[in-house]
This record gives structure tokens, sequence and C-alpha cells, in this order.
């Protein structure tokens, strides 16, 4: 019994596993023909219908997968949301959150990165010429500082009504604001990623020392 136990127990965890990464092929092709589509037509101009025919997929599967038609522009924005905040809880013992943060963006600059900024000429555009998703952006940029000032919260064992948090979480989160929209300005501009990155470097670094003076030891 215990052998028959054992083989049930693997084949319907394989059975799980298949349909898993079923459901992640699904998704991906899913916002991989939106893409194709918002890039070719325009964001707004674009249906749930085209997109649902484009991806040989039922409407309702992709709402399904993306309750929002934004979302299947943004298909990365929980990591994009949450990527401050994980740095900083992940930040070596007696780091700041400040040389962290710095860190991991200069890495990511040299990595070219997408959810940093890198995310190609036709990408950036169609953010660009579309309002919709340009009014979302700015909110994901919000949620993701909001997020961070709950992990600065969170490291330094701030009261609840303390706005240490909130400041702080306001200086760093502008920081990568700026930078990501300097990331932007240079993709459309018609640099390459190298040279976005290579003008980006000196940039990062002197944007994150104007907060040393006041960040420098915070959640260290």
């Amino acid at each position: 019994m215990g052998i028959e136990s054992s083989t049930t127990t693997a084949a319907s965890a394989a059975a799980i596993g298949l349909r898993e990464a079923k459901k992640r092929e699904t998704r991906q092709l899913i916002s991989d023909r939106a893409t194709e589509l918002f890039i070719a037509q325009g964001f707004e101009r674009t249906t749930i219908a085209e997109i649902a025919d484009a991806a040989r997929v039922a409407k309702k599967t992709v709402t399904n997968y993306f309750p929002h038609k934004e979302d299947l522009a943004f298909d990365h924005q929980d990591e994009f949301v949450a990527g401050l905040a994980r740095t900083v809880a992940a930040r070596e013992p007696g780091e700041s959150a400040l040389a962290a943060l710095r860190s991991s963006f200069l890495s990511a600059v040299m990595a070219h990165d997408p959810v940093a900024g890198f995310a190609g000429p036709e990408f950036t555009r169609m953010i660009a010429e579309s309002p919709t998703l340009t009014t979302c952006l700015r909110g994901l940029h919000d949620r993701r500082e909001d997020a961070l000032a709950a992990a600065l919260a969170e490291a330094t064992g701030a009261d609840p009504g303390d706005i240490t948090p909130r400041t702080a979480a306001s200086l760093l989160g502008g920081v990568h604001r700026v930078l990501f929209g300097r990331i932007q300005e240079l993709t459309l501009a018609g640099h390459t990623n190298s040279e976005i990155a290579s003008v980006l470097l000196p940039e990062a670094m002197e944007a994150f020392t104007l907060l040393e003076p006041a960040l420098s030891d915070y959640a260290r």
C-alpha cells in the first residue's frame, strides 16, 4: 500500500506540474500576442477580442489570466512593485537600505534588466504613446514606493504613525522613478542598451550620492 500511495502521489504531483506549466505557457502566449498587437496598432485601439483571436483562446481565458487590459502590457508588474522592498529585506547585515538599493540598481543597469526600464524602443514607445499606460505606470511607481515604505518600517521597527519610513521611501523611490524615466528617454532617443548603461551608471551614482547625507546610515 505504501508503494501504491507513493506512486499515486508522484503521478498526481506530475499532473499538477504539467497543468501549471501549461498555464504559464498560455499566460505567456496571451501576453506576447497582446504586446505584438499593442505595438502594431496602439494600446487603446486593440481589443480583448483581437488578443483572444491572435492567441487562439476564448475572450474569457484572456480575462481570467489578465483581469485588466493594462495587465497585458505590464505582465511583470508584481516583480516591479515588490523589487525595492525585496532588496531592502535581503540586504546584508550592516548594509544600509540606500547602499543595497544603489548596488541592486547598478547591477540591473549593467544587466540591461527590462524591469529597470530596458524594455526596448518598441515597447517603450508603446507606453509613451498611450495615456492609459502612462497613467498606469505612474500608479506602479506609487505602489512600489508604498511597498518600500512598508519594508523600511519593518526593517527599522518604526511605530505605525512614524512618517520616517514613508519619507525615506519617497526619496529612494523618487530616485528610481527619475532613473527609470531617464532610461525611457534615452531609449526613445535611439540609444542602444549599452549606450544607455554607459550614461546611466555615472548618473545613477550621482543621484544616489545626493541621498547620502540623509540616508547613509538609515536601516543599516
